[in-house]
């Protein structure tokens, strides 16, 4: 089985106030209330969709049984991540800092879920479009931006050290372009020229 072609895309701002955007943004206010965020910490949305159909329980049976299982290992009292259902496909919504070094849980189970979906069609679930694996957050002022990681067809095998490479990566130029942050950051920059001079 050939590897994965796991290559790295723009990110994507969404300025927009849909109701998706609410609802995700309501999501991510709800996640990151139900744990104690420590300073330096972020809230970001892990996310494994299908480019066009449906990637849940009902049309894929058999990859859910195996994400079942995945979960049934994961520390349900974990601080660091928490599992949402969707009709395009699951999301992982994690704790990171800046530093992004992602936890072994959260690359494993991410691994889990990409695998499950090439193991489930192989035993017969029908949907068999390739997946996206997405990176995304809401900032505090409001913003949103994803960054697609990479495309993955099902009959690919999933190289997870690389995956784990890439989605840090994303994960960084996220966390790095926090707008509120750059504000302050340019506000602080005559200041520290005043000073120097």
């Amino acid at each position: 089985m050939p590897s994965a072609t796991l290559d790295t895309m723009a990110e994507s701002p969404n300025p927009t106030d849909s109701p998706w955007h609410r609802e995700f943004r309501d999501r991510m206010d709800r996640f990151e209330r139900s744990r104690r965020l420590r300073r330096g910490e972020a809230a970001v949305s892990i996310k494994i969709r299908v480019q066009s159909g449906c990637f849940h329980r009902e049309h894929s049976p058999r990859a859910y049984e195996l994400i079942d299982e995945a979960l049934r290992h994961l520390d349900r009292n974990s601080e660091i991540c928490a599992f949402e259902e969707h009709e395009s496909g699951p999301e992982i919504l994690a704790l990171v800092t800046a530093g992004v070094s992602l936890a072994a849980a959260l690359v494993g189970l991410t691994a889990a879920i990409i695998n499950a979906r090439s193991a489930g069609i192989r035993k017969g679930d029908r949907p068999s479009e390739p997946l996206e694996l997405i990176v995304r957050r809401i900032y505090r002022a409001g913003e949103y931006r994803e960054e697609t990681v990479f495309r993955v067809p099902h009959q690919e095998a999933l190289d997870e050290a690389k995956m784990k490479r890439q989605v840090e990566a994303a994960l960084r130029k996220l966390l790095a372009d926090d707008p509120v942050a750059q504000k302050k950051a340019k506000a602080q920059l005559p200041k520290e020229r005043k000073k120097k001079s």
